[in-house]
């Protein structure tokens, strides 16, 4: 059965699910997402505007905001075609190798969000811990390489994940629970044994947002340290605000996280248009605000924005 299921053209399709329960919105659903992904996908361009123009901006921890901006465009492309046929066409149908394509693109972005806060947070550990030595430490070459090796480490941990379920049977009704392919919806639908891709996802879980999480939050009680032992209240709160950006994009891409897993594993009695809502806050959220947080935080990046504004304006 395996092999007539990788050999023949017979690949399973799925069938994506708008909201349940409010079908009657969809379309006024879809203005909204639309309105997200137009925020996101503007936003991150401009940032990565600003960053290339402005001078001052050519530092370690703004290239490494370039790369963030980067990566929620890539998430939030790889959402959009799907989301569009659901809400706006109603087409409903996805075959195989574009379902794993989507799902192998949304997983990587998402692995790949968690490595670059965590360079982000190494990036301020740095600057806050042993500023005298910043340049020498986060040089442009280490900065490129370690840009380079969180990229290679989502693709790495995330590409099994298709590759295994590839070699399962499909044999019941493909409904998905989103208007996208994710993991954890695509494990339950196989009629064969699991185990393996369920081992794989829980360590590729384990071995990148639990072990960043954790590590993040080890460089914040060291700058927290460092931080205490300076003298002036004033210094304190000036060093701390230069976290501040950085801490809101932390906590906006893992609190959506642990939220979809706390209502899948302690509500489930919940309503199904519950599960979606907090599934698609946990894409569209991120991208969306990411922009808007260091916009608003980082003056250099305010400054060039009025002024592009003020030249659209008039």
């Amino acid at each position: 059965m395996d092999g007539n299921l990788h050999n023949s053209s017979d690949l399973p399709y799925f069938i994506l699910t708008g909201l349940p329960g409010l079908e009657t919105y969809e379309h006024w659903i879809f203005l909204l997402l639309g309105s997200l992904y137009f925020v996101s996908i503007v936003g991150n361009t401009l940032i990565l505007f600003i960053v290339k123009e402005e001078q001052s901006l050519h530092q370690p921890m703004y290239y490494f905001l370039s790369l963030l901006s980067v990566n929620d465009i890539g998430v939030s492309l790889s959402t959009l075609p799907t989301v569009l046929v659901t809400f706006c066409f109603h087409i409903r149908k996805l075959n195989f190798g574009l379902c794993m394509a989507q799902m192998f693109f949304i997983h990587f972005f998402s692995v790949l969000e968690s490595g670059i806060l965590l360079v982000m947070s190494f990036d301020r550990y740095v600057a806050i811990c042993n500023p005298l030595r910043y340049a020498t430490v986060l040089s442009d070459a280490r900065v490129i390489r370690m840009g380079i090796s969180v990229i290679i480490r989502s693709f790495c941990v995330v590409f099994p994940l298709p590759v295994l379920l590839k070699r399962l049977p499909f044999c019941k009704a493909n409904i998905l629970s989103h208007a996208y392919c994710l993991h954890p919806d695509l494990i339950r639908l196989p009629c064969g044994d699991i185990t393996i891709n369920s081992v794989v996802g829980l360590t590729v879980v384990i071995s990148t947002f639990g072990l960043d999480s954790a590590l993040i939050l080890l460089s914040y009680v060291l700058i927290l340290r460092s931080v205490l032992a300076i003298a002036s209240k004033e210094e304190r709160l000036k060093t701390l605000n230069t976290c501040v950006s950085h801490m809101c994009a932390v906590l906006i891409f893992y609190v959506p996280m642990v939220s979809v897993s706390m209502v899948v594993r302690f509500a489930r009695n919940a309503p199904e248009y519950v599960h979606t809502l907090m599934s698609l806050m946990y894409l569209f959220v991120p991208p969306m605000l990411n922009p808007l947080i260091y916009s608003i935080k980082t003056k250099e990046i305010r400054r060039r924005l009025f002024r592009i504004l003020l030249r659209t304006k008039f």
